[in-house]
C-alpha cells in the first residue's frame, strides 16, 4: 500500500478452517459456508478488482480464534486483523492481550447477538476501552436493537478517543421493511464523530432473501451516505458469509455501485473504498 493515493480496502472480510471453528451463529441454511476458507480462495477475487488488502475479522469467541488470527495475519494481502476479547469482562480482556501478541492487530470484536450491552455503561469497562483507544484499537460491533445503539452511543461520548466501527449497515430491516427504527438508530450513531459504519451485507439481511438483492439496500445506502458522509463509510464484502448469495465479485461491484450512486466525487468513491478504512483502523500504508 504505498504512495499518495488510497489504497483500495475490502473492510471485513473472515478466514476460517471450518473442521476447527465451531460457530454457533451458523445454521443448517447456512450449509454453504461449513467448508474452509483460505486466503488462496479470496486471492483471485482480489486480484480481479484491484484490491490491495482486506481487513480480516474474528468469526468465533474464544482464544483459539486469535491464535488462527495470527497465522492469518502472515498473508500479505492482510492489512489489519480485528481479533477477539472478551470485552465485557476488563480482567480478562487485558490477560487475553498479554497473552498473544497479533501482528496487524487494528481493532476487537466480540459477538453480541441480542444482548441488551448494560455492561458498556460500567466504568471498569469503559476505562478498558480507554485502554483499547491508547493501543490505537478499534472496537468493531453490530448494534441491532435501539436498546444497544443506546448503549454503543453512550460509550462513544464517555470514551471520544475510541474508534467504533458499525459492521454491515446496521443490519438494515429487509425482512420486515419498517425502516423508521433502523434510521432512528443510525441518525443517533452518526451524532459521534468516531463512529464509522461497513457499508457491506450482513448474515440477516443474506438469510433474508431468496437470492442476491442488491437493490434491496439500496434505501439504506442512500441514508448513511447522507448522514454519516464518505469519510465515516467503508466498502467492505463480509465474505466468504456474502457467498450464500453472490460471489465476492458480485457482492463488491453492486454494492460499490450503491455508493457510487450517491458518491459523484471520485475523492469520496476512493474514501470508501480504502481512505475510510486506512483512517479508521490506522492502516500501515508502508
Amino acid at each position: 500500500m504505498e504512495g499518495s493515493m488510497m489504497p483500495v480496502i475490502d473492510a471485513h472480510q473472515h478466514y476460517w478452517r471450518s473442521a476447527a471453528q465451531d460457530q454457533p451463529w451458523r445454521t443448517h441454511d447456512h450449509a454453504g459456508l461449513d467448508r474452509d476458507f483460505g486466503p488462496a480462495d479470496l486471492a483471485p477475487a482480489l486480484a480481479a478488482h484491484g484490491i490491495d488488502g482486506t481487513v480480516v475479522v474474528q468469526s468465533v469467541d474464544g482464544p483459539d480464534e486469535n491464535d488462527r488470527l495470527v497465522a492469518y495475519a502472515a498473508e500479505p494481502s492482510v492489512a489489519g486483523v480485528v481479533g477477539w476479547l472478551p470485552v465485557q469482562d476488563p480482567d480478562a480482556a487485558r490477560a487475553e492481550l498479554a497473552r498473544v501478541s497479533i501482528p496487524k492487530h487494528v481493532g476487537v470484536r466480540c459477538l453480541i447477538g441480542r444482548d441488551p450491552l448494560e455492561w458498556l455503561a460500567r466504568p471498569e469497562v469503559r476505562t478498558l476501552f480507554g485502554e483499547l483507544a491508547s493501543r490505537g484499537l478499534a472496537w468493531d460491533v453490530v448494534p441491532l436493537t435501539a436498546e444497544q445503539t443506546a448503549a454503543v452511543v453512550a460509550l462513544a461520548r464517555a470514551v471520544p478517543e475510541l474508534q467504533i466501527v458499525v459492521d454491515h449497515l446496521g443490519r438494515p430491516p429487509i425482512d420486515t421493511g419498517d425502516w423508521d427504527p433502523w434510521r432512528e438508530r443510525m441518525n443517533e450513531l452518526a451524532t459521534c464523530p468516531n463512529v464509522a459504519l461497513k457499508v457491506s451485507v450482513g448474515l440477516d439481511v443474506l438469510t433474508a432473501w431468496p437470492e442476491w438483492r442488491a437493490d434491496d439496500i439500496r434505501p439504506a445506502v442512500a441514508h448513511v451516505v447522507d448522514r454519516l458522509g464518505a469519510a465515516r463509510l467503508m466498502l467492505a464484502s463480509n465474505w466468504p458469509v456474502v457467498t450464500l448469495r453472490a460471489d465476492h465479485e458480485t457482492a463488491w461491484r453492486d454494492v460499490a455501485s450503491l455508493l457510487d450512486a450517491h458518491l459523484p466525487d471520485a475523492e469520496d468513491r476512493a474514501r470508501v473504498r480504502g481512505g475510510t478504512a486506512v483512517a479508521a483502523y490506522r492502516l500501515d500504508r508502508s
